[in-house]
């Protein structure tokens, strides 16, 4: 089940509407317009691969709407578009366990490595990117 919120501030604020630990709304929403997509299976996968990496990572960028993924220069097809992916900070990070920890949950289908991320989506098959 998913949800398009116009702005992040629209979720209410309740365990049944928001029940992850780890991610607030702000953190996953459109850094242009604030919306949010939310599609709860993403993010409870999510919460999951932060809750066995046992340590904070921070989300560069996760759901984008169309308008700001144009202007940053996105795939026209982009994952974020359709709020199951998530780019992760991994300066001071070990990228080799987060990929390691992805893959043995399973779901990350899409994973990328870039300079100072890790792009993870949860696509249909399976598609790696960069250089490990």
């Amino acid at each position: 089940m998913e949800k398009l919120y116009e702005h992040w501030t629209q979720i209410p604020r309740t365990d049944n509407a928001w029940p992850y630990r780890y991610f607030t709304p702000k953190e996953l929403a459109c850094k242009g317009s604030g919306s949010l997509l939310v599609v709860h299976g993403f993010i409870e996968a999510l919460d999951m691969l932060r809750s066995f990496y046992n340590s904070p990572i921070s989300i560069n960028s996760s759901y984008r709407s169309p308008r700001h993924n144009a202007l940053v220069g996105g795939s026209p097809l982009s994952r974020h578009k359709m709020g199951d992916a998530a780019d992760i900070g991994i300066v001071g990070k070990d990228k080799e366990e987060i990929r390691r920890i992805a893959e043995k949950m399973g779901g990350w289908n899409g994973v990328g490595l870039y300079n100072s991320f890790i792009h993870l989506d949860r696509r249909d098959r399976r598609a790696t990117w960069g250089s490990w």
